[in-house]
């Protein structure tokens, strides 16, 4: 039996975060705390400059292009 997705569980978006599809998944952030994602969808901090790290707060729309992740 074969498994069908019609959704990819992790989408790196372009100079943003990525996105982790699923509720209760581990993220790890750099200081080795592991969090659980809240919702069906998650967007964590690629840029590291969130103030909600390891979850995306839009801080990257900020950045120059060639800061951005």
């Amino acid at each position: 039996m074969t498994a069908s997705f019609d959704h990819p569980d992790v989408v790196l978006c372009p100079g943003g975060p990525m996105l982790l599809r699923g509720r209760g998944r581990p993220v790890e952030d750099a200081d080795g705390e592991v969090h659980l994602t809240r919702r069906p969808v998650n967007a964590v901090c690629r840029c590291r400059r969130s103030q909600d790290l390891p979850w995306c707060d839009g801080t990257h729309k900020l950045l120059p292009p060639d800061k951005r992740p």
